[in-house]
């Protein structure tokens, strides 16, 4: 093959050691570094960032059209004020042009910033913005209070949740290893967002979730295909797939985290194994490469 494929790990917030910065999403980053093609070669160059600063436009994502990544993976983590016009217009121009992207944010409004993004903004709903007018808005999570809908309980942080993988199954969730050839564990988060599938797009649910407080089904991903030029994309209800704190709570999370955690996914290696193929086969779905 050519040169890596190149993808940046991104947030929609300035460094802080107390928030979701970038540096907790470690264990991802270094796992999509060491995934090789069959001769050995190292298939992704990864790039982890937080952005410059709030209220103006960002040096990397408001040119982001302009060539230096091929898949961009942003951690929505923002209190609305995340992205500016500028950089959700480069975004948009990107994945218009070819690129891939996973978009993913959390409960109530926090990420809300991505709405404004062509396409895959549409597929995430939040307290005030793009409210989902089909869905309940009733809070699923009664433990955290403060945070209002959308906010389904899927477990605690560390463990992890059965998800049911919609037909037709999507190359995203295989995985050969599985008794099923499907991936059936992701992590669980105590209050994830929501996500649908925009209507006039190519797009549809791969996956959904059960709350573990109220039984209700919720959307776990949309995934959108390339149609008319434009890259892959995929819209995740919540980071906390992602996140270092979710995979192994012993590396810690910011000071405003108090949910009682979990260690169930740090002790089955099965479930763990679903979690890092999810997040393989996502960069190799996002860059049109074969998912086995």
């Amino acid at each position: 093959m050519g040169r890596p494929i190149r993808i940046l790990l991104q947030t929609t917030i300035p460094t802080a050691l107390d928030d979701w910065s970038i540096a907790r999403f470690s264990l991802l980053s270094n796992l999509l570094r060491t995934i090789q093609d069959q001769s050995g070669q190292r298939l992704f160059e990864v790039t982890a960032r937080d952005r410059d600063a709030l209220g103006a436009p960002d040096s990397v994502l408001s040119t982001f059209d302009q060539g230096q990544f091929d898949q961009l993976w942003l951690f929505a983590v923002d209190i609305g004020n995340g992205l500016t016009p500028d950089d959700c217009n480069a975004i948009t121009r990107f994945r218009d042009n070819g690129g891939g992207m996973l978009v993913t944010r959390d409960h109530m409004d926090l990420g809300s910033s991505i709405c404004a993004l062509g396409g895959v903004g549409a597929a995430h709903h939040f307290h005030t913005r793009n409210v989902d007018l089909n869905a309940l808005q009733e809070v699923d999570d009664p433990y955290t209070t403060s945070i209002l809908w959308p906010n389904f309980h899927s477990g605690a942080n560390g463990d992890f949740q059965t998800i049911e993988v919609m037909a037709p199954s999507h190359p995203v969730l295989s995985n050969s290893q599985s008794p099923t050839g499907l991936i059936r564990y992701l992590p669980s988060h105590p209050h994830e967002g929501a996500v649908s599938a925009p209507p006039g797009q190519d797009a549809r649910v791969i996956a959904t979730g059960r709350s573990q407080t109220t039984g209700s089904v919720f959307n776990l991903a949309v995934a959108f295909e390339s149609e008319r030029g434009k890259g892959r994309a995929l819209a995740e209800s919540t980071f906390h797939h992602f996140a270092d704190y979710n995979w192994n709570p012993g590396l810690g999370a910011p000071s405003f985290v108090t949910e009682p955690i979990g260690d169930a996914l740090g002790r089955n290696p099965v479930a763990m194994g679903d979690v890092r193929r999810y997040a393989r086969n996502i960069a190799l779905w996002l860059a049109n490469l074969p998912v086995h």
